[in-house]
């Protein structure tokens, strides 16, 4: 094992060995060290390359368990986001004796006070809600000594401006202040910057990552007919699919034609409720779904483990979102494929994002069921013989 990890508490690497790991990730070598020594620290790194583990290893490393105040403090953007970072804490904290919560809005806000009541040590939350508890006076700051931005590049933008420079200036001038993202915009990178004292910037470039094992297909149709194809995705066997779209009124109504034909979609966007967020997701991670429609700002930062494929159902505007998109499925080296559904009009749009990312781009058809290309389908048409032979060559 890795001596970064063996010198860590014996908690950490107990855990580390259970998961199995072997060597940390290029973001996890390089931010850990950093943030032991106290650094503020700016990190980039793709989807799926071990960031809340780069930031949280040394947050528990840092706990003292024999102060009974908050030392840590996790922000991210979406309910979702926040309950899967409390699983990796606890996951990660088990016999160590450090207490966590999570708050949310829209939860009940006596069962929110009552987790206040046994003294967490670590507090991850969304923008909103932890500056509210700040502002009754419920949640105290002073001993707070980290501040953790995840996905910091939907959390400083202008409408949360205010609320996250609220809850940085309410802890004391020592604390360390860590951002990190997928991408990062020049904007972001200024606005974190002017928020720390002189931070460390970590940029994983696409070299130092394992090369991911992901297929980039696309189909081109008439807008009217992309539920036609997304109807065949949904039916390819063992199919565990996220879908993007952008518009929560066309979501709705996509799940609803899926259901007509027998086809069950699990639907996450801003307006779900929670408890029927929470069952989407914990059907689709169980594979009662084929597919889970979602807007990018609901599946954001989301870890599904098997997920097989991503698709495109609105395409997606910069190459940045079809990065973020598209992280979600082939993660530690897995195998896994990204669907765009286009119009001959966005096909020239996709074809321009491909080329920016150095991308493999492949077009696509369905016939019979399968995806194909075009040519082997008009083969396939032209000449029964070879059809015939390739059938009893998959039977045999």
């Amino acid at each position: 094992m890795n001596e970064l990890i063996q010198n860590m508490k014996p908690f950490i690497y107990k855990a580390w060995e259970k998961e199995g790991f072997k060597e940390p990730t290029a973001i996890q070598a390089k931010a850990i060290p950093s943030i032991l020594e106290g650094k503020d620290v700016i990190a980039e790194s793709p989807t799926g390359t071990g960031k809340t583990l780069a930031y949280l290893l040394p947050i528990l490393e840092k706990i003292d368990i024999g102060l009974p105040h908050v030392q840590a403090v996790i922000l991210a953007s979406s309910h979702e986001l926040v309950m899967q970072i409390l699983a990796e804490i606890q996951k990660w904290s088990q016999g160590s004796g450090i207490v966590n919560a999570s708050f949310i809005g829209g939860a009940n806000l006596k069962r929110q006070l009552e987790k206040l009541k046994k003294r967490p040590h670590i507090v991850v939350g969304t923008p909103g809600k932890i500056y509210e508890l700040i502002g009754q006076k419920k949640l105290k700051m002073h001993s707070v000594k980290t501040i953790v931005l995840d996905e910091g590049d939907t959390l400083l933008v202008p409408e949360q401006q205010g609320t996250i420079q609220g809850i940085i200036k309410s802890t004391l001038k020592d604390r360390q202040l860590l951002m990190f993202s997928a991408t990062i915009g020049k904007n972001t990178m200024d606005e974190a910057k002017a928020l720390m004292k002189d931070p460390e910037i970590i940029m994983i470039q696409k070299e130092e990552l394992p090369v991911p094992k992901v297929e980039h297909f696309y189909f081109v149709t008439e807008g009217r007919e992309k539920i036609k194809i997304l109807e065949s995705i949904a039916r390819l066997p063992n199919m565990k699919g996220l879908v993007f779209m952008k518009d929560i009124g066309e979501i709705s109504v996509t799940a609803a034609k899926l259901a007509y034909k027998n086809l069950q979609a699990a639907v996450l966007h801003s307006e779900t409720k929670k408890a029927d967020r929470e069952k989407a997701l914990k059907g689709f991670r169980k594979g009662e779904f084929p597919l889970l429609l979602s807007t990018d700002v609901a599946a954001r930062g989301l870890d599904i483990k098997g997920l097989t494929h991503v698709i495109h159902f609105d395409i997606p505007r910069t190459t940045e979102q079809y990065t973020h998109r598209s992280g979600r499925t082939g993660r530690a080296g897995a195998e896994g494929m990204v669907l765009s559904i286009v119009t001959p009009q966005e096909e020239r749009d996709l074809k321009k994002i491909a080329n920016k990312l150095n991308l493999t781009l492949e077009k696509k058809v369905f016939y019979k069921g399968q995806i194909t290309d075009e040519k082997e389908r008009m083969n396939s048409k032209k000449n029964p013989t070879l059809k015939n032979n390739r059938n009893r060559a998959k039977r045999s």
